[in-house]
């Protein structure tokens, strides 16, 4: 009787310690998350996505700019941006208005062969990306109201029965026909499809990304509730050689959108939305002051 008591001492025990290693993981994997939003390069200090259209683009914080910055962070009037079929050059205001690595910007093509160059003035971070055929300005205020009214995120509670052993099925040739909360729709390569059941029932998602890291962007019935209604993210590793793929719901993570009206998000494929409450990972409530 005590040989079996000490046998069920140690099982306990042994899941006891699992569950606290899976704890610290998550809550490891979360403060690297709150870190990644707060970066210079995070999503909190997006202010602004302006599309150029050919030719001068005017900039600053006056209202006759075509493209207006935030006011408390901006001289009037910064300068110009010229778009010539597909290279952007900007030609300053006044000098020692803007800086690029630390040195002052009077003239200098900023944007070509997809290669950005990253201007600033005072809390203010700004580049070119492109967006199928178009070009847009991106802005990043690293004082802005969003990074100033971050008060963190709510969460499910941790379950590890929402980590799921998935198998990965390649779709070789295959694209995903993916629409953004703008409407815009482009194809996207995807690696393939990952099968898994939940309480019996079988589920699919299809996976963008690449073989090294698989990207998925799934609908679930907490959304418009608890979750936001576009959808959430969750990053995957590689499949291991008998082709299994580790899906860890508790590192469900919100969309931009969500943390800012600046972001262009892709919403799940018709195939991603699925019939389940997914009652884990990030919610869209409590973090944001608006």
């Amino acid at each position: 009787m005590r040989f079996l008591t000490y046998i069920l001492f140690l099982v306990s025990f042994a899941a006891f310690s699992q569950k606290n290693l899976y704890e610290k993981e998550i809550a490891t994997f979360r403060k690297t998350r709150i870190d990644s939003l707060k970066h210079e390069n995070g999503y909190l200090n997006l202010s602004g996505l302006f599309w150029l259209k050919e030719g001068e683009n005017t900039i600053g914080s006056d209202q006759k700019n075509d493209f207006v910055f935030p006011s408390e962070h901006s001289d009037s009037f910064l300068g110009k941006m010229m778009l010539d079929k597909g290279i952007v050059t900007f030609q300053s205001h006044l000098a020692n208005q803007v800086f690029s690595m630390g040195r002052p910007v009077s003239q200098a093509i900023i944007f070509k062969d997809l290669k950005p160059v990253v201007l600033a003035h005072k809390s203010l971070r700004f580049f070119i990306l492109k967006r199928g055929d178009n070009y847009a300005l991106r802005l990043r205020d690293l004082d802005g109201e969003y990074v100033r009214n971050f008060k963190g995120i709510d969460y499910f509670s941790i379950d590890s029965s929402w980590r799921i052993i998935a198998k990965f099925v390649p779709t070789k040739g295959k694209k995903l026909h993916i629409t953004d909360i703008t409407g815009r729709n482009y194809l996207e390569d995807t690696p393939g499809e990952l099968h898994f059941t939940i309480k019996g029932k079988k589920y699919m998602l299809e996976a963008g990304g690449t073989m090294d890291e698989l990207f998925i962007v799934f609908g679930d019935l907490t959304n418009k509730r608890s979750t936001y209604g576009g959808g959430r993210f969750l990053y995957a590793n590689a499949p291991d050689q008998e082709g299994n793929v580790v899906l860890d719901f508790n590192k469900s993570l919100n969309p931009p959108c969500v943390f800012t009206p600046f972001a262009t998000c892709p919403l799940p494929t018709k195939k991603n939305i699925m019939k389940l409450i997914v009652d884990s990972g990030e919610k869209s409530t409590g973090f944001l002051s608006h």
